[in-house]
Order: C-alpha cells, then sequence, then structure tokens
C-alpha cells in the first residue's frame, strides 16, 4: 500500500481507503432507501480487520450510513487505534420518518459527541459536514461549531463533502474564507466535473477525497442489462435499466484499456483516479474481504496518454441520465 499526505495537515493516508456506506446495511428513511441492500455484521467485520492487514489505514463514515450502524461496527473493530484515521461526517438526518439536513451548531456538536460513542474514540481525525451547500456555510453556524469542535479536542481536522454534479460553489467558499482542510468530491472515468477543482484545492493545500470511484458499481465490469436491485437498496432509483444499457453499450473500450494493462475494470478505475497526484485518497465500498483484496491489489499507474483517451470519451448522454436520478 502506498499512502500520500492529506493536504496540509500531519496526516498520512492510504491510497485506497474504506468506503463503510455499504456495511451499515439496507436502512430506511420511511420509505427511501438509504443504505446498498442488506449486510452481514460478521463479513462488515471481517473486511474491515482485512483491509488493517492489507495496509488500509483510511475509513470514511458517516452518522446517517446505516442511522449510527457503520460507526458501530468501526468501533467494534478499530476503536481508538491511534494509526488509523477515521473520518466521518455529519448534517444528513432521519427525522420523523423524514430524510432531512441539520447544520445548526447545537445539533453538529450533540452529533459529534454521539459519534465519538459509537466510534469508541476520543477524537475523530477528520470531521467532514455532509454535503452542506452554499446557503448553510453563509449562515457560520456549521463552520463555528467545526472550529469548536477543533478547540474542544473533539476533532482534529475538519471539511466538506461536496454536492455530486456541481462542486464548485461550496469548495470556493471555504477556500475564500481560509476554512477547513479538505473536502471529498465525485471523480470517476464518468463523473469528471471536479478536475478543474481538484488543481486548485491542492494548491491551496486542500486535502482531497474521491468518492464514488465505481460509480455505485457501475465501474466495476459486473453488472448486465438484467440487474435488479432490492427495495432497500438506493441503487433501485438510481441504477435504472435505461443507465445500465446505456453503459454496457460504451463499456468495450474502457474494458480494452484495463486489459491493456492487465487489470480488472475496477482496478483500471481506481488507478485512473490515483493518476491525479492532487487526490489523497479514493474511497470505494467495502463490504466483504475480498472486495478488499480486489480493490487494493494490481492498482497500476496509468500512462498520461490513456488518461487522456479516457478523458476523450463523451458521457454526455450517460450523465444526463444519471443526473436525472439524482
Amino acid at each position: 500500500m502506498n499512502y500520500r499526505k492529506f493536504g496540509n495537515t500531519d496526516l498520512m493516508v492510504s491510497e485506497i481507503g474504506f468506503g463503510t456506506w455499504a456495511i451499515g446495511g439496507g436502512s430506511m428513511v420511511g420509505d427511501t432507501p438509504i443504505g446498498w441492500g442488506n449486510a452481514d455484521d460478521q463479513q462488515s467485520k471481517e473486511a474491515l480487520l482485512r483491509a488493517l492487514d492489507a495496509g488500509i489505514n483510511f475509513f470514511d463514515t458517516a452518522d446517517i450510513y446505516g442511522l449510527g450502524h457503520s460507526e458501530e461496527l468501526i468501533g467494534s473493530v478499530i476503536n481508538n487505534r491511534k494509526d488509523v484515521v477515521i473520518a466521518s461526517k455529519v448534517g444528513n438526518v432521519s427525522r420523523n420518518g423524514n430524510f432531512t439536513t441539520d447544520y445548526r451548531k447545537k445539533y453538529i456538536l450533540q452529533a459529534c459527541e454521539e459519534s465519538l460513542k459509537r466510534l469508541k474514540r476520543e477524537t475523530i481525525d477528520y470531521y467532514q459536514l455532509h454535503t452542506a451547500r452554499l446557503q448553510d456555510l453563509k449562515k457560520g453556524e456549521c463552520i463555528e461549531a467545526m472550529d469548536q469542535l477543533i478547540k474542544a479536542g473533539k476533532i482534529r481536522y475538519w471539511g466538506l463533502s461536496l454536492p455530486t454534479f456541481n462542486p464548485f460553489p461550496e469548495a470556493h467558499y471555504l477556500m475564500s474564507h481560509l476554512s477547513g482542510s479538505g473536502f471529498q468530491l465525485v471523480l470517476n472515468i464518468i463523473n469528471r466535473a471536479a478536475i478543474p477543482l481538484i488543481k486548485e484545492v491542492y494548491s491551496a493545500g486542500y486535502a482531497i477525497i474521491a468518492r464514488m470511484p465505481l460509480q455505485f458499481g457501475l465501474l466495476s465490469g459486473k453488472f448486465n442489462s438484467g440487474m435488479n436491485f432490492p427495495d432497500n437498496d438506493h441503487r433501485k432509483h438510481r441504477l435504472s435499466e435505461e443507465i445500465i444499457e446505456e453503459y454496457l453499450r460504451i463499456q468495450p473500450v474502457l474494458s480494452q484499456l484495463s486489459d491493456r494493462y492487465n487489470m480488472t475494470q475496477a482496478q483500471f478505475a481506481l488507478s485512473y483516479i490515483l493518476s491525479y497526484r492532487e487526490v489523497s485518497t479514493v474511497i470505494p465500498g467495502i463490504r466483504t474481504a475480498g472486495q478488499v483484496f480486489l480493490n487494493t491489489e494490481g492498482i497500476k499507474i496509468i500512462t498520461n496518454e490513456d488518461r487522456d483517451m479516457v478523458e476523450e470519451m463523451d458521457f454526455t448522454r450517460l450523465m444526463g441520465m444519471i443526473m436525472n436520478k439524482g
């Protein structure tokens, strides 16, 4: 495992991190699925242990994942280990059977205490506002809360998990106010909207976490037109049959590139992201010990020419379909 500096912080993080959304299980908020279907806790614990053995030291979670269950699993396995970097998020809330957000100072301070208990940690290494929008940042309470948590020793650093399709306004606001230490953003072969931004925030000293590297599994090369997701899997609504079929139409070109490097399509997708030196860590979602192996082995540096070839591919139609699903 290789490690990279986490922005201007004193943290060194594994190039491949562990995205823990899926191990939270198939939670629902009202009729809305907010997870990835049912998960086996024993398998999840084994995956966490295997990740540690593989050199993964960066684990990304959120209090909304499994309505706290993801944090609880991390707490049961990793506890207060000092050689592991734990990142969590706050602001997405299930309240009275509805999904909403809350970026009030009082709420964030309380939510952090509850996350610390579930994680069994004295301090959260990196605490993120979970897709807070510009109007939330301008109110100032969420930024005040983060600064207060740092002073109290509850968190070491904080940052912002940016919106999926237009990450620029919120990132520019924090940078202009010299606030926070990093950004989590979407970057993958299909969604390349953040590429201009990563160069900008890297130059300003911010860490970069790349999420959704496989576009909810679409880029793994394992999907077919007959895919069917359970009702408690959010992908049932986000990855329609039309989206999968459109991707399958253009998949052969990417398959040729991954074959050239003797990599799986998932490994190529991760390698593509890590070809950007600005990225601190990439966080594929992991459920099982086997997926730890698949996501950490065989990562290679791809040439600038092949990266350019990927970026010359036109995914406009596919991205439009994905954006319509939210």
